[in-house]
């Protein structure tokens, strides 16, 4: 039985807690939690009867446990990640793993020296639909890639951001491309392969906010094929849509809901035995704008520790979208088309 700690005990740390606490991972277990706000800490710590701490490191020291989750502010995730790490603990980070490239190479560094693996959480991932989709990708059913397009439509009013100083910050956070799109952005690349440049524009739109709340980015990948994001939290009165969609010469897919979760299309050249019932059985609704994907993440990282098995998404594949996120803001800032792989100048992210 693995037995996990939480650090950091805000928005997203409900989700983990409930999957962790409630015995819905097989050979997972919640030993502890800790924030540096000690209430919130111990809100968790009495729902699921464990120790609560506002220090991580005497949590670590008076609680045996094999893995931490990082759950804190994403400006904070490389220095909690690095600190941690000496303690000899598996490391499992929420997106993104850092805001800055430094930062990112640091944690792998860290946990590389120390021996432990590093997890990036990448839950869309796992959704029953992306899977199918990535199965055709890799069986080459759709031939020479076209054209790839993620859509963030989100709902995010402004009591959201202040419910929290460090959201919509530079330093601390980033806007809707760093937080909600993430994941949208890793599964862009993940399908539609490396990025050769990109071209974006972004604007501060509703939200009371030092970065962007809006944002429109082309991509052109290094098989010939082109890219868009669409993402904003500007969406009113309520969440209309995370999707993405993949075009071939051998066929289109897209996948809808308001969390990568639900398959609209599923269309091929050359048809399968099978593809009729694709629409009907891998289209599911979520609970949550989370996605199902938290469980089938978790039951991977467990399946890693236990058998010494690569992971999916390691501080490398985390990296890449942070790259290509420091990227899009590269372009924001310049105005200019910006070629990977490269270091930013201008880019505020984390700064």
């Amino acid at each position: 039985m693995l037995r996990f700690a939480l650090v950091g005990c805000g928005r997203i740390a409900k989700r983990h807690a409930e999957l962790l606490g409630m015995g819905q991972i097989k050979g997972a277990m919640l030993v502890a939690a800790c924030d540096v706000d000690l209430p919130k800490a111990k809100t968790v710590g009495q729902q699921f009867n464990i120790p609560y701490f506002s220090d991580m490191h005497q949590m670590t020291q008076e609680v045996p446990c094999d893995v931490v989750v990082i759950l804190t502010e994403s400006g904070n995730h490389a220095k909690h990640a690095v600190e941690l790490a000496k303690h000899g603990k598996h490391i499992v980070v929420e997106k993104p793993m850092a805001l800055t490239l430094e930062d990112a190479d640091a944690m792998i560094r860290a946990c590389d020296l120390a021996g432990v693996k590093l997890f990036v959480v990448k839950q869309n991932r796992f959704n029953i639909p992306v899977v199918k989709l990535r199965e055709a990708l890799e069986q080459k059913r759709f031939g020479k890639l076209v054209l790839g397009t993620v859509r963030v439509r989100w709902c995010r009013p402004q009591e959201y951001y202040d419910q929290a100083p460090w959201r919509g910050t530079w330093a601390q956070d980033g806007g809707v491309l760093t937080n909600q799109a993430s994941h949208h952005v890793d599964l862009l690349e993940w399908m539609m392969g490396e990025v050769e440049s990109v071209f974006a524009k972004g604007t501060t739109a509703l939200a009371r906010i030092e970065a962007e709340d809006t944002a429109v980015v082309t991509l052109k990948f290094r098989n010939g094929a082109l890219g868009i994001i669409e993402a904003t939290t500007a969406t009113r009165p309520k969440d209309l849509e995370g999707s993405i969609s993949i075009l071939g010469e051998g066929g289109t897919v897209e996948i809808g809901g308001f969390a990568v979760n639900k398959m609209k299309t599923w269309s091929f050249v050359d048809k399968q035995v099978g593809d009729d019932e694709v629409m009907e059985q891998y289209s599911v609704n979520p609970p949550s704008v989370y996605g199902f994907g938290h469980q089938a993440y978790y039951e991977h990282v467990v399946d890693c520790i236990a058998n010494n098995k690569q992971h999916l998404v390691d501080g490398l594949q985390g990296r890449k979208s942070l790259e290509l996120i420091n990227a899009i803001y590269e372009s924001m800032e310049t105005g200019k088309e910006v070629f990977l792989r490269f270091r930013p100048k201008h880019c505020r992210l984390g700064g």
